[in-house]
């Protein structure tokens, strides 16, 4: 009797340990019309939202991510060089603007700071 009860803990261990890796794969996929980005030092991860990428915002980080890191050869998460708050705050302010009018449509990051870039 020991053996068999034993035998269907392993079961149920094996049965518990697969739904955690689909949920677990589940959680980390990017939704669709999505990216993944890496920030900061500690290259924190965002998705954001492909339509942003237009932005002339993002359009020039990602022009500063060519330069300093070249094109990407492998498929994951793209890597932008700027400090996680300088990143924060021009995902606020893409995100303002696709949801007003076209108030910052000339808006660039040629005004900010980028001491903080590497």
């Amino acid at each position: 009797m020991g053996r068999c009860s034993r035998a269907r803990h392993v079961v149920w261990l094996r049965q518990i340990l697969r739904r955690w890796k689909v949920m677990a794969a589940a959680a980390a996929a990017v939704p669709l019309g999505h990216v993944a980005v890496c920030v900061g030092s500690s290259s924190r991860r965002f998705v954001v939202r492909v339509t942003h990428l237009n932005h002339p915002v993002f359009r020039q980080l990602l022009r500063q991510a060519e330069e300093v890191y070249g094109f990407p050869s492998r498929s994951g998460p793209v890597a932008l060089p700027c400090d996680e708050s300088l990143f924060e705050d021009a995902l606020c302010l893409v995100s303002f603007s696709s949801s007003s009018s076209s108030r910052f449509a000339n808006c660039n990051l040629e005004d900010c700071d980028f001491n903080n870039i590497r």
